[in-house]
């Protein structure tokens, strides 16, 4: 909301927007061209203002003009068109056209007949996301789906865009090629090319390197965070090994935006926007550093996986709707793997911290109640409605592809490993399917095209791996690690012998339960997730007195709660249980045999 007393300034800055963008020159050999100017001359404001300018063919009555609802590898439906505002359209003469919106995402423009149309509107830009376009005082990211229009029909159509910084600023970073001989100019063959390559703006610090040959950015908004040699240098290793996996680099350039704060990162074709601060990025923690290697691996391996190697749905998109598939386990949940093997690869991790980060996985997997009722596949599939949108009893139902994905591409690989006496592996799998469906076939793959080119590689049915993805059958993790000569631990152990199932908060001074595992005493109760818990054994209850309580008690034993819902308060008695969980810590065996050797040494580096 903007204060009355600045509204007015605020409208007059919009005006004088509208007026001061420069005049767009059109293609000139194509028979239609299209050209953005975006600028932000006020950036404290969080307002971009677009000028689009549309040569069709030939001439129309009308036009419709759609802003996307989500970007790629966000699976995720985005209320972009919320943050347009002061949409206009005009001709080649500047008088204006009659519009309407027709849909939540779509303007419907009366051309007239004009061949030429110009479309100019707001984008408020204030939310910190890889998703999100963001600006302020300091930066502006460009997160293109949330940004830029396409005219209805002409998603294959080249694109033109030109960006304005504000006074102060003088770098634009971004995976797009610049128009020569124009400055803060990019084209793009496509809308999908465009709505997949953000843009950093601002006074970031840029580091080029070359990887065999290709030039490589660093876009760093904060650089003296960073030990940028030694950053520089682990990045290096990590694009050396992934792109010996395919035999080549694939693009002509590739960029990393590492910004502040904020939520999470995202791949694109030839370049990554993360967000970085003091508590993921730091290199006097060996661990953490590694994991945000990792983090940053991950999106890189998604150059091939995903961005080259990709389920059919997963391009060309419709920006509309949902682009559903059960295949983000291998998406998403190979890439996790691969992240760990590259990091393992390059010596980052050692061989222990490896195994490690594969236990942590099935930990994660294993130890939620969701892995009974949701499989791989399903998980998958449901992403557009559950990824963002975990609520108190997530875990109760759903699990997470990147979890199990990792543990099914470790168990694909080490069983092809196994079936070929160490000649094939899971990176023949995915250099096969690069070479057939990306290069050859310049397309996504089915799911039964994916299961078919493993199995060719393995040279026999992987029934077990794919009965594994779609169902909630439980694992036989021990099988499978024997054939490098490893052995897990699942004997369940005593855990927690004061197992209540309550998870609990303070809320405005309240103590209220915030969710309740399945299956655990709490479940079995009559307590409620949003129960305020008022006394505890006819203690006032509080966060102290809950954890003195648990800390204390043990299986067998009974507290009383007097909770209240609405105004009605209710006594429950509970009987405190055990929690039994399995370790899942991974281990050579004593005695390997040649072959077992020979696959341990071939898989891992030691």
């Amino acid at each position: 909301m903007i204060h009355f007393k600045r509204r007015y300034a605020f409208l007059a800055w919009i005006l004088v927007l509208i007026v001061t963008v420069p005049k767009l020159v059109v293609g000139q050999n194509s028979s239609v061209s299209m050209d953005y100017a975006v600028t932000m001359d006020q950036p404290g404001n969080h307002y971009y203002h677009v000028r689009f300018q549309y040569v069709a063919d030939k001439p129309s009555q009308s036009m419709t003009f759609n802003m996307p609802v989500w970007t790629p590898g966000y699976y995720w439906i985005e209320n972009f068109p919320k943050n347009l505002s002061r949409f206009k359209a005009m001709d080649e003469e500047g008088h204006s056209l009659d519009w309407k919106k027709t849909s939540k995402n779509s303007w419907k423009i009366s051309t007239e007949g004009t061949k030429t149309i110009t479309v100019q509107y707001d984008i408020y830009a204030h939310k910190l996301s890889v998703a999100d376009p963001y600006l302020d005082k300091y930066y502006g990211f460009i997160s293109p789906a949330g940004v830029f229009m396409w005219p209805k029909g002409e998603l294959d159509q080249p694109v033109r865009v030109t960006i304005y910084p504000y006074k102060d600023w003088k770098t634009v970073s971004t995976g797009l090629p610049s128009v020569p001989n124009k400055d803060y100019t990019y084209r793009a063959s496509d809308f999908d090319q465009l709505y997949d390559s953000p843009m950093l703006i601002g006074n970031q610090k840029e580091v080029e390197f070359d990887v065999k040959g290709i030039p490589h950015y660093l876009a760093m908004l904060h650089p003296d965070n960073f030990d940028v040699p030694g950053f520089e240098s682990d990045l290096t290793k990590i694009i050396a090994k992934a792109t010996d996996i395919f035999g080549e680099v694939p693009y002509k350039n590739y960029t990393f935006l590492i910004m502040g704060e904020g939520r999470g990162g995202l791949e694109h074709f030839n370049s990554a926007a993360v967000f970085s601060n003091d508590q993921v990025y730091n290199p006097n923690d060996k661990e953490e550093y590694s994991r945000w290697l990792g983090f940053l691996a991950h999106e890189y391996f998604h150059n091939f996986n995903v961005k080259r190697i990709r389920p059919v749905a997963l391009g060309p998109f419709d920006y509309s709707r949902e682009n559903y598939t059960r295949m983000l386990w291998v998406a998403e949940g190979f890439t996790v793997y691969y992240q760990y093997m590259l990091l393992n690869r390059t010596g980052i991790i050692s061989f222990k911290e490896t195994l490690k980060r594969f236990r942590d996985d099935i930990r994660s997997y294993e130890w939620i109640p969701g892995h009974k009722f949701q499989s791989a596949t399903q998980s998958s599939f449901n992403t557009w409605i559950q990824f963002f949108n975990h609520g108190n009893n997530y875990e109760n139902r759903t699990i997470s592809y990147y979890d199990k994905g990792c543990i099914l591409g470790m168990l694909m690989d080490l069983k092809i490993r196994h079936l070929t006496d160490g000649k094939k592996s899971l990176d023949d799998v995915m250099r096969a399917l690069y070479e057939h469906y990306y290069k050859e076939k310049k397309r996504g793959y089915s799911d039964q095209e994916f299961r078919q080119t493993a199995e060719e590689i393995a040279g026999t049915s992987l029934d077990d791996i794919f009965r594994y993805a779609s169902t909630t059958d439980n694992i036989n993790y021990a099988k499978y690690l024997s054939y490098a000569g490893l052995t897990i631990d699942t004997t369940a152990k005593v855990q927690d012998n004061s197992f209540l199932g309550a998870m609990v908060s303070e809320q405005s001074d309240k103590l209220v339960v915030t969710g309740i595992v399945r299956d655990s005493p709490a479940w079995e109760s009559k307590l409620s997730t949003g129960d305020t818990i008022l006394q505890i054994n006819g203690e006032e209850a509080d966060m102290k007195l809950w954890d003195s309580f648990l800390d204390s008690a043990e299986t067998g034993d009974t507290v009383e709660l007097l909770t209240s819902l609405d105004g009605r308060k209710q006594k429950i008695n509970l009987i405190l249980g055990v929690k039994k969980r399995r370790s899942f810590n991974i281990s050579k065996i004593a005695n390997p045999t040649k072959k077992q050797r020979r696959i341990l040494s071939g898989w891992l580096k030691q």
